[in-house]
């Protein structure tokens, strides 16, 4: 259910539907299919999967975190693959985490802070953002910047305090959060049966293999892990006598 043979079905019946769009288009319209993408701990994995899309010819919207301990947003590497991603039609945009905060206004604030950095860093525009893990109040507060788009603002999703599968929405909001889909997969019917569709994927959660939550976990680690030698190794030569015990040994265990 997480390989990317899986990925492609759901590309394919979203273009077969002949509703998909971006956030931007799908603005004012009466029916719509939108899909996103929160990049949680690895920029390769976003990377790859924009890769999938490509060879299917659509593009999609993929939020990275400004704060986030798994990945650096503007190391070389990191930027080198979202330019690129965003070279290739891929709109890029903000994960804002809220770190504790819950002052509104200081929220919108830091919001558009991190956004103007980020087109500053990246050399093009980046107005377009989803919040991570976002509280009830945030989603309650239907945030709204002028010239910006939030993922959940209620042009693209419908906020309900306790949402069911019968609970009516104006927007059929789907997400694979947890290794689990939220909300109903996004298979023809569900696609089909709703006039406006929000799809959250996340990266992380997909490989070619398509593995269940303990082997991607597992994977997804040992990538990491391989990341970190890679890195001090290109910083530094300390630990060069090293390397080749370190990147042939488990260190975690996961060979």
């Amino acid at each position: 259910m997480f390989s990317y043979e899986d990925y492609r079905e759901i590309i394919r019946l979203l273009k077969e539907s002949g509703r998909y769009c971006s956030f931007k288009d799908a603005i004012g319209k009466d029916k719509f299919c939108i899909m996103r993408h929160d990049v949680e701990y690895s920029v390769e994995r976003a990377y790859a999967l924009s890769k999938v899309e490509e060879s299917m010819d659509f593009t999609s919207t993929y939020f990275f975190q400004w704060t986030n301990n798994s990945y650096n947003i503007l190391s070389r590497k990191n930027m080198d693959m979202i330019k690129d991603m965003h070279e290739r039609g891929q709109t890029i945009g903000l994960h804002y985490a809220l770190n504790g905060l819950t002052d509104m206004d200081m929220i919108r604030e830091r919001i558009v802070k991190e956004m103007n950095i980020l087109t500053e860093m990246f050399g093009f525009k980046i107005d377009t953002f989803s919040i991570h893990r976002p509280s009830k109040d945030v989603l309650r507060e239907n945030i709204k910047l002028k010239g910006i788009i939030n993922a959940y603002q209620n042009d693209f999703f419908t906020f309900a305090e306790n949402v069911t599968d019968d609970t009516p929405v104006a927007v059929k909001y789907m997400s694979d959060a947890n290794h689990i889909w939220r909300y109903g997969y996004p298979d023809a019917a569900n696609i089909a049966g709703h006039d406006k569709v929000q799809i959250l994927v996340h990266p992380f959660a997909w490989t070619k293999k398509g593995y269940d939550n303990f082997d991607n976990y597992k994977s997804l680690i040992r990538e990491k892990e391989q990341e970190l030698i890679e890195s001090i190794d290109n910083e530094c030569k300390d630990f060069t006598e090293y390397r080749d015990y370190f990147d042939s040994k488990a260190v975690y265990g996961l060979k």
